[in-house]
């Protein structure tokens, strides 16, 4: 971050980086896309019931207003004058779906978390109205399979099962959005004129948008049972959506919006076809800009809208691979099983192994995404001997996160048809150095982290600061300041590699099927449907001792 200096060093852009672990407000330079200062507040996830994940959207829009006049205190302190300040950027996290009342300004319920499983019945009562039961059947429109990931079947499980929310639909008073469109209408007003809207990226995520036309699609909203009113105007990522209402910033126009994983492509400047990053979070995501024409994915990948940088500019488009579970295993490590205190202990435990001595790890708490979308699979530990010990499932937990990749970087390689010669990286857990080396060795490829590892804020900051209106951010590549970087080279040989992968893969296929929503009996072929396995045991430990013979590599 900068050191103290004088207060004239020009235009500054702001960006609201929200989350799904914690929200941000960080300062740029828009010349030198310097960071000046920022500010960090963790969000609490509730977790009800099992597979459930919430979060208090009021508790999120609060953890922003905070963020912002806790940087621009720090800035003061630094000697920067906050009317520096010409524009903010959002950031969010993608499908995180919230429904308010735009009479009073109130939340209707928790908002739901993308990783919520709770939708499962949802998403296979749903597939019963589709010709063969076919989850891809919207893709041609969407670019996404159904699945309980995106935004219109946890908006059908609101309608469905929240009273307040009916009711409110009913009334005319009830607004849906993403965490951006929350932030915004908040933001700029909330119930005394904020402005009710979304970007391109963020409306992509909800399976209720027409990647091709643009628009909210009448028959895909019809499919789902949403009614169109509720929905927000759909702009481009780059352009004036309304000033602050309040704080420090009152008057500051909010002139960007990316979803989270958009605004870190954009912030790796991956503004040419077949340019990819991978962003390391609370899930992991890897997306390749494939130009203006979106690319339909055989292998698993969703299609998504990368970046609309404008009104009157062209769309781009990116092949994605979602990862449910990144750095979330490392908190699981943390907060569930206590083996560690914190994230960097769980980097030093794998460290003093250097191996997993055999042991798979496949984080598949959401079930698993990309390239598999298979909801019914769970997390599983196997490999395990009398050996094992902490150690070695923290080097495990940490492997799993580069396999995972590693999936996700052979189906973009299929799709694509051109290899990618190098993975450029960033997110918070760039900073384990273990994680990145693990990852080139893995993946046989050169991983490149730059240094300055902001790239999802920086991103908004470039779509606020490029801005009609604002224009204190050029998007020219020639005016773009060199990046320096850290380059992390393979070090193991491709055939040691590739064991370790196919042992990974043989453990990904043990953690599928794991649970259903399946009736037990099916009446018409009076045949016994699998049961869960907690249902096969009398007792609890007679459950957990089959568990670790089974994990143990035995069989049944």
């Amino acid at each position: 971050m900068a050191e103290a200096r004088g207060g004239a060093m020009g235009p500054l852009v702001g960006a609201i980086d929200q989350g799904t672990s914690s929200t941000r407000f960080l300062v740029f330079n828009a010349k030198t896309a310097e960071l000046l200062s920022y500010h960090q507040v963790e969000i609490q996830q509730k977790f009800p019931k099992e597979g459930w994940v919430e979060q208090d959207p009021k508790e999120i829009l609060q953890s922003v207003y905070e963020c912002v006049e806790k940087t621009c205190e720090k800035l003061k302190q630094l000697n920067v004058d906050i009317a520096s300040i010409k524009a903010v950027g959002v950031c969010n996290q993608r499908e995180t779906t919230v429904v308010w009342d735009k009479r009073t300004g109130e939340p209707l319920y928790n908002a739901l978390v993308w990783l919520d499983l709770r939708t499962q019945s949802t998403v296979e009562r749903l597939l019963k109205k589709i010709p063969g039961h076919n989850k891809s059947f919207f893709k041609n429109k969407t670019g996404l399979p159904l699945s309980t990931y995106f935004s219109a079947v946890k908006l059908c499980w609101l309608l469905d099962n929240v009273k307040e929310v009916r009711q409110a639909v009913q009334e005319r008073r009830a607004l849906f959005g993403t965490i951006d469109t929350w932030l915004i209408w908040s933001l700029t007003g909330g119930k005394n004129g904020g402005v009710h809207c979304t970007d391109v990226t963020n409306a992509s995520r909800t399976m209720l948008f027409n990647i091709h036309s643009l628009e909210w699609d009448t028959e895909l909203c019809k499919f789902f049972g949403i009614p169109m009113e509720i929905l927000p105007k759909v702009r481009s990522s780059s352009e004036i959506y309304g000033l602050m209402s309040s704080g420090a910033l009152t008057g500051v126009p909010i002139s960007g919006c990316l979803g989270d994983q958009s605004a870190a492509l954009v912030g790796q400047m991956c503004f040419k076809d077949g340019q990819a990053k991978n962003t390391y979070g609370t899930g992991c995501f890897l997306l390749c800009n494939t130009g203006q024409k979106p690319a339909i994915s055989e292998h698993g990948l969703l299609t998504t809208v990368a970046y609309k940088m404008g009104r009157d500019k062209p769309v781009y488009y990116a092949l994605e691979g979602s990862v449910a579970i990144a750095g979330a295993v490392v908190r699981w490590l943390r907060d569930n099983l206590g083996i560690a205190k914190s994230s960097s202990e769980v980097e030093k435990l794998a460290a003093e192994v250097g191996t997993s001595y055999g042991c798979y790890f496949v984080p598949a708490f959401s079930g698993l995404y990309a390239p598999y979308w298979e909801p019914s699979a769970r997390g599983i530990i196997c490999g395990l001997t009398q050996f094992t010990n902490k150690n070695h499932i923290a080097f495990a937990a940490l492997e799993a996160v580069c396999f995972q990749t590693r999936e996700i970087l052979d189906a973009m390689n299929k799709d694509c048809g051109i290899p990618l010669r190098q993975l450029q990286v960033d997110g918070g857990m760039t900073n384990n150095k273990i994680l990145m080396q693990l990852q080139a060795d893995i993946l046989c490829i050169p991983v490149v982290k730059p240094s300055m590892p902001e790239t999802t804020a920086l991103g908004a900051a470039m779509a606020a600061g490029a801005a009609e209106g604002v224009g204190v951010w050029s998007l020219n590549p020639a005016d773009f300041t060199a990046v320096t970087s850290e380059r992390f080279e393979p070090q193991i040989n491709p055939e040691e590699s590739e064991y370790r992968y196919t042992r990974w893969k043989k453990a990904v296929q043990k953690s599928m099927g794991w649970e259903t929503t399946e009736p037990q009996v099916d009446a018409a072929h009076n045949e016994r449907r699998p049961r869960p396995i907690e249902q096969e045991f009398e007792t609890e430990e007679e459950q957990n001792l089959c568990f670790l013979f089974w994990a143990s590599g035995f069989s049944s």
